[in-house]
């Protein structure tokens, strides 16, 4: 039996605004976009909204980081 991985609702939205902010992605929201890719029920907001994500770390505007950062 496989784990079930539940995404917390409005947690890619969450997500995305603190790394617009902050400029980065810690380890803790590196586990949150996995849980959302790993999400079936994503809807195409939630895709486009990582798809921005992962565009802006690989234009290197947001980092990604090893650690967690409080």
């Amino acid at each position: 039996m496989q784990p079930t991985v539940q995404l917390l609702p409005g947690a890619v939205a969450e997500i995305l605004a603190s790394a617009s902010e902050s400029g980065r992605i810690d380890l803790s929201d590196r586990y949150g976009l996995m849980a959302a890719v790993l999400d079936e029920s994503l809807d195409e907001e939630q895709m486009r909204a990582i798809n921005r994500l992962l565009r802006a770390v690989a234009k290197g505007r947001i980092r990604v980081l090893d650690q967690l950062v409080s």
